[in-house]
């Protein structure tokens, strides 16, 4: 009995220790796989991290990049400035410099792009823009970078600094743009833009539609011409021709347009070509959107159907003048009461401004449109409401802006021909490009020059016309509606020929302004700033001003200006006792506005119950003193 009890209990013991040695290799083996896995983590934690180091290094380097092309082009451009030189500007040598790092990067310098263990059997039947891949448990997001054509699969690991350099296409419109087409309504010299506003309005309206479909029946039936001799690889229908009508009539003179405002050149010719670039660039987009919204129904979607035509023209109305309403009403509601921190005041000025430009394309309109509106609306109402420092500092902030914003887009321009990696270079159409352009511009300028000139009395002059046409130059907005959508077959041709377009027109056309002007005997040296009130000049331009212009300015000033406007008001009539004529020079009415128009010796102005009239000539001694509020 004793010697079964001791059998039991060594039994009990040995099976408990083999429990026991049981549980703690368990719990081993548990632990040397949780370290293992924990190493094996760490050791996938490090290599991430120094690939996301690398890819930070390199981002700065190739930012680094056009931050050197933009030092080296102000460089430049003081040098030229310095020494007179004019037969070339610095968008132009933007466009130059970005060529020649264009060329190192494509055939100089080489980046792999580590592919290792790639898969190329995975079959989806769309692209994705995020792809979500289970590799043994562990999900992996994928973001799209862009289709790869099949003979450039093997090359894909010499294209990484190519693709590290090649911009998403919305930074242009949403970070680059909205600077330039502000800078373009706030710096508005105003009376002479609005003394040729009706043959600026023609010339940016009804000459852009013109322009559009002049180079889209032509380059269509240059298509027509590929596709018989075999020339054409893809799909190109008439909505695509009419497309590339419509953004290649963006004009963009501003390489002219600097040389006219160094030469001080007519104020007339500067104001047609000023006011025509600004507000065709906002017709180009609405009318490149409005094409592309063109769908017949039924399967073929490239069929003539009025009422897609109809709907087509319906939405550029619709688009242009929810447009036009919100950036005039977010002009007009920029009030700003922070008077004594002129830093907040700036600030927030600016915020206000690019936020018209989201806003806009935010609720589907067109955001090039707002913002201008929104400038030139500033410029009349939201300046007078800043404190003077605030007044120079969002000048010479927005003219900053412009300057680095265009030259950047230049810089880029002459980088993306060689850094694109969709080019399609097709010599037939290229060449049928060029010939629509230059016949494009001529009928938008020439025929509505004719008709302009039966109504005007002071007529746009033949020479004008030749320098019009000379100045059509296609700049940053064209660049940045074809590189928008390079998609498709049609697109990647269009955007490879728009570069070419832009390249000839900034370096050819641009370069020859100052030869073109002597050529045509058109007088420098006018200051467009000054005008003698009292000369005979200006009497003879009473009737020029349109007579819709001068209501709106009579109820401008009587009712809108007071209402938005603080920092001017009037105060008191004075009577001086002693009349002497530098008593009434020092209490002339001064009013900022002035100078919108020539002729106004026929507006007055209502102050509560006092009319004064603003022709210096009829100005009477009762003299007026005005005060800042």
């Amino acid at each position: 009995m004793v010697f079964k009890v001791t059998v039991n209990s060594a039994w009990r013991a040995t099976r408990t220790l083999w429990l026991l040695m049981l549980v703690s290799l368990s719990v081993s083996i548990c632990v040397c796989r949780a370290s293992s896995i924990q190493e094996d983590s760490a050791m996938e934690n490090i290599v991430t991290e120094k690939k996301v180091e690398e890819s930070h290094r390199q981002d700065s380097a190739d930012l680094l990049i056009f931050i050197m092309l933009l030092t080296l082009t102000i460089l430049t451009i003081w040098l030229f400035k310095h020494r007179r030189f004019r037969f070339l500007h610095e968008t132009g040598l933007a466009m130059i410099y970005g060529v020649l790092v264009g060329v190192v990067l494509r055939y100089g310098i080489h980046v792999p792009r580590d592919i290792s263990n790639v898969t190329m059997s995975c079959h989806v039947n769309a692209s994705p823009a995020t792809l979500l891949v289970n590799v043994s448990g562990k999900f992996y997001e994928y973001t799209l970078k862009g289709e790869i054509g099949a003979n450039e699969v093997n090359d894909v690991q010499d294209n990484e600094m190519l693709r590290k350099v090649t911009f998403d296409p919305e930074v242009f419109f949403n970070i680059l743009l909205p600077p330039i087409i502000f800078h373009a309504g706030y710096s508005l010299k105003r009376r002479h833009f609005f003394r040729n506003m009706g043959s600026i309005l023609a010339y940016a309206f009804l000459g852009t539609v013109v322009s559009c479909f002049v180079i889209g029946l032509l380059m269509y039936g240059c298509v027509l011409l590929m596709k018989q001799v075999g020339q054409l690889g893809g799909d190109f229908f008439f909505t695509d021709c009419l497309f590339f009508g419509a953004i290649v009539s963006a004009t963009d003179p501003v390489t002219v347009l600097a040389i006219f405002n160094e030469l001080q050149v007519d104020v007339d010719l500067y104001a047609l070509l000023f006011g025509e670039s600004v507000l065709n660039d906002a017709v180009a987009v609405i009318l490149s959107s409005s094409i592309v919204a063109y769908q017949p129904q039924g399967d073929n979607s490239h069929t003539f159907e009025v009422m897609a035509l109809l709907k087509s023209f319906g939405m550029f109305l619709g688009v242009f003048s929810g447009s036009f309403a919100l950036g005039v009403a977010t002009g007009v509601v920029t009030f700003t009461k922070l008077r004594d921190f002129p830093l907040l005041e700036t600030a927030l000025f600016f915020l206000m401004s690019w936020s018209t430009f989201l806003l806009a394309e935010a609720c589907g309109f067109t955001g090039v449109v707002a913002v201008l509106f929104c400038g030139i609306t500033q410029a009349h109402y939201t300046f007078n409401n800043l404190s003077p420092d605030s007044q120079d500092r969002t000048k010479q902030l927005f003219e900053l802006l412009n300057f680095l914003a265009e030259n950047f887009i230049f810089s880029y321009m002459g980088l993306a021909l060689f850094t694109f990696q969709s080019h399609i270079f097709n010599p037939m159409f290229i060449v049928g490009a060029f010939v629509a352009v230059f016949l494009g511009r001529a009928a938008n300028i020439y025929p509505l020059s004719l008709l302009l000139n039966l109504g005007r009395r002071n007529k746009i002059t033949s020479n004008f016309q030749h320098m019009m046409m000379f100045a059509g130059l296609r700049g940053a907005m064209t660049f940045a509606l074809s590189i928008r959508d390079t998609a498709t077959y049609a697109r990647q041709m269009m955007f490879t020929t728009t570069l070419l377009v832009v390249f000839f027109t900034v370096w050819i056309c641009g370069g020859g302004t100052t030869q073109m002007l002597s050529c045509q005997h058109i007088r420098v040296g006018v200051d467009s700033d000054q005008d003698n009130p009292v000369s005979s000049e200006r009497r003879s331009t009473k009737q020029e001003s349109a007579w819709l212009f001068r209501i709106w300015y009579n109820f401008d000033h009587n009712y809108l200006k007071p209402i938005l406007t603080h920092s001017v008001t009037f105060i008191s009539v004075c009577v001086s006792n002693n009349p002497l004529p530098s008593h009434q020079n020092e209490c002339q009415l001064k009013d900022d506005d002035s100078d919108l128009i020539l002729t106004d010796g026929d507006i007055n102005l209502t102050y509560g119950d006092i009319t004064v009239s603003t022709d210096p000539l009829l100005a009477l001694p009762p003299l007026m003193t005005w005060t800042e509020s």
